[in-house]
C-alpha cells in the first residue's frame, strides 16, 4: 500500500501534468526567453491547448504566429515582436482564434493591445508592417484619413485604437497612429470622435479636467492632424464657455468653437504634417528642419 506520502507527490505531479500547457509558453514570453525557444515551443505539440479547448478539437495544435504576437505585446518581448512580423507578416497581423478574442468586430486586435499596453515600439513595428502590406501612397495622391488605418477598428463599441489612446491619455500612441494614417474624424457606434473622448476625459465629470501632461499632447497631437474640426461635443462646449475656457484654455477653446482661427504655428504644423508620407511619418518627421520642441514625435 502506498504511503500517504508518496501518494501524496502522485497526486501533485498528476495535477502538474493537468496544469493548463498554454501556461508554459505565456510564462516563456513573460520571461524574455530567447526568440528560437520560443519558436521551438510555439510549433511543437506538445505545448498545444487541452484537449477540451474548441482550437484543439478543430485540428490545430500550434500557436499561430497571429496569437504569439499578442503574447509578445502584452510581454513587451520587442526581439520576439520584430521576429514575427518579419517572418510572418500575414499571419502575424491576421485575426487570432476565439479562444484568444471573442470580439464581434473583423479587425484583428494587435494595434488596439498595443496601445492598451502602452508598447511604442511595438505599436511602430505594427504600422510599419500593416503601411508596407497595404502599399500605401506618398502625398498628395492620398491624404491621411484614406489610408487603411482609417479602419482599424476593433473593440465592440466601435471605437478605434486612436479612440482608445485617447481614452488612455497615450500621446506617443496617438500620434504614430495619426501619423500612419488613423482618421481623427472616425465615429465609434455613438458618433463620438477620438476628439469627442479626449475632451470627456479632459472636462471630467465634474469639469476638474486633466489639461497638463499627456492629456495636452493627446490634443495638441489630434489638432495638427485636423485642418478642419468636426466633433460631437462642440455645442456643449458652446454653452459652458467658461468651463471648457478654463479646462481647455482661451485660445483652444476658440479654435474649437470656431471662434478664432488656428494659432499660426497650428495651421503651420498642420500643412507640414500633410506633406509627410505615412509609410515613412517618423523618419520624415525627425528630418525636419524644426525645432524639437515642435515635433510631436
Amino acid at each position: 500500500m502506498a504511503s500517504p506520502a508518496i501518494g501524496s507527490a502522485a497526486r501533485s505531479g498528476f495535477e502538474e501534468h493537468r496544469k493548463p500547457v498554454s501556461l508554459l509558453f505565456y510564462r516563456a514570453v513573460r520571461d524574455l526567453k530567447p526568440v528560437w525557444m520560443l519558436e521551438d515551443m510555439r510549433a511543437m505539440e506538445a505545448f498545444c491547448r487541452e484537449e477540451g479547448d474548441a482550437a484543439a478539437a478543430a485540428g490545430r495544435r500550434t500557436y499561430t504566429p497571429s496569437e504569439a504576437l499578442l503574447y509578445a505585446i502584452v510581454h513587451d518581448h520587442r526581439a520576439y515582436a520584430r521576429y514575427l512580423l518579419g517572418r510572418y507578416v500575414d499571419e502575424a497581423l491576421a485575426r487570432p482564434g476565439e479562444s484568444f478574442c471573442r470580439c464581434a468586430s473583423p479587425a484583428a486586435p494587435h494595434l488596439a493591445m498595443a496601445v492598451r499596453y502602452d508598447r511604442p515600439y511595438i505599436l511602430g513595428l505594427i504600422l510599419q508592417e500593416s503601411l508596407r502590406i497595404a502599399g500605401v501612397p506618398s502625398p498628395p495622391s492620398s491624404s491621411p484619413s484614406s489610408s487603411s488605418m482609417s479602419g482599424c477598428f476593433h473593440m465592440e463599441d466601435g471605437r478605434t485604437p486612436l479612440h482608445l489612446a485617447c481614452e488612455l491619455l497615450r500621446p506617443e500612441a496617438a500620434v504614430m497612429l495619426l501619423g500612419s494614417g488613423a482618421s481623427p474624424h472616425a465615429p465609434d457606434r455613438d458618433g463620438c470622435t477620438p476628439l469627442d473622448v479626449l475632451l470627456e476625459k479632459l472636462g471630467g465629470h465634474r469639469g476638474q479636467g486633466e489639461t497638463s501632461g499627456s492629456g495636452r499632447q493627446c490634443l495638441d497631437h489630434l489638432l495638427m492632424f485636423m485642418p478642419k474640426v468636426r466633433f460631437k461635443m462642440k455645442g456643449a462646449l458652446r454653452r459652458e464657455p467658461g468651463r471648457w475656457a478654463r479646462v481647455l484654455g482661451e485660445e483652444t477653446y476658440g479654435y474649437l468653437v470656431e471662434r478664432r482661427p488656428a494659432p499660426l504655428i497650428l495651421a503651420a504644423m498642420q500643412t507640414v504634417l500633410r506633406q509627410l508620407s505615412p509609410a515613412t511619418f517618423s523618419d520624415s518627421l525627425h528630418e525636419l528642419p524644426i525645432p524639437s520642441s515642435l515635433k510631436p514625435l
